[in-house]
């Protein structure tokens, strides 16, 4: 395992570009940052608040799920973890079009249908001009939001809620047909999917219908961001007690589970040649993993 870009604040929302370098936002850092295959990094845009996710569009464009300051920075002796809600820094969760050249940030949605966004977290672009996102929402002191699953448009003309409610949902992706939807909910530690009718409309589920829950872990751990590989497994990002990926089949099996040193693993995106690496988000130590992968990765949708 090699690790470049040390130092970043929370980094999370790995890009892969052509030229070999990573994207990521810092979410304590407040900013996008490149990192090169050397390791060294450099400021593509300051952004205010939360950034927490990222996907790049086909005209170079950056949307970023920006959570508006929902956690303050702990640091457990170089350990960052994102800790409770202090009310004085939030600003709105929103989504959010970065100019790469410019620098210039362009808000696109903070609401739907009246309904504020609390904590934008994650998103995945569908190659039909719109993307999914997740609202992990916030916790504070004794009460919690329950959110939802959107869809929006990337030109900022329409939004729609595609599941309610979820619970602290945060990794999203899309099987490789486009066909299906997974997202991760942090704390129940489960992995859903359902079934995708159209553009941000997913087929309709009862109370007691079971086949749309992927996987439950069976002990405790955290769930975060996700990949889907190009075997249409799902990698979710693991928190705690080890950090790591957790590899799910399609059907919900553990296929595998690779260790990333870091209990406090965010994210993954795949990258390099045939996309057989993969970019794996340290977010508490600060760097990104760089790791040989097992199989094919996914190209993203731009």
């Amino acid at each position: 395992m090699q690790t470049i870009g040390a130092g970043v604040k929370f980094p999370e929302g790995p890009v892969w570009c052509d030229d070999g370098s990573v994207l990521v936002v810092e979410m304590f850092g407040e900013r996008i940052t490149r990192i090169t295959p050397d390791g060294g990094t450099s400021l593509v845009a300051e952004v205010p608040g939360g950034p927490n996710g990222l996907a790049e569009c086909a005209d170079g464009s950056l949307i970023v799920c920006n959570n508006g300051g929902s956690f303050t920075m702990v640091d457990l002796g170089g350990l960052i973890l994102p800790g409770p809600f202090d009310p004085a820094r939030y600003t709105g969760g929103r989504i959010e079009r970065v100019d790469p050249k410019t620098g210039a940030i362009t808000r696109l949605y903070d609401s739907c249908n009246g309904q504020a966004l609390r904590g934008p977290n994650d998103l995945v672009l569908d190659g039909k001009g719109g993307f999914y996102f997740t609202d992990h929402g916030i916790r504070h002191e004794r009460s919690g939001d329950r959110t939802s699953i959107y869809y929006a448009t990337l030109d900022g003309s329409h939004i729609n809620e595609v599941v309610f409610p979820v619970e602290a949902a945060n990794g999203i992706g899309l099987s490789p047909d486009g066909t299906k939807l997974y997202y991760a909910e942090t704390h129940a530690a489960r992995v859903w999917v359902r079934d995708i009718v159209e553009p941000g409309v997913v087929a309709p589920v009862t109370p007691f219908d079971t086949h749309h829950l992927l996987w439950a872990s069976p002990k405790l751990v955290y769930l975060d961001s996700l990949a889907v590989d190009g075997d249409g497994n799902v990698c979710v990002a693991t928190i705690a007690p080890v950090g790591g990926v957790t590899v799910l089949s399609p059907s919900g099996e553990v296929v595998r589970f690779v260790e990333s040193g870091d209990v406090m693993t965010t994210n993954i995106c795949f990258g390099g040649p045939e996309l057989r690496t993969a970019y794996i988000t340290r977010s508490g130590l600060g760097d990104v993993a760089v790791v040989p992968w097992a199989g094919d990765g996914l190209a993203l949708h731009r």
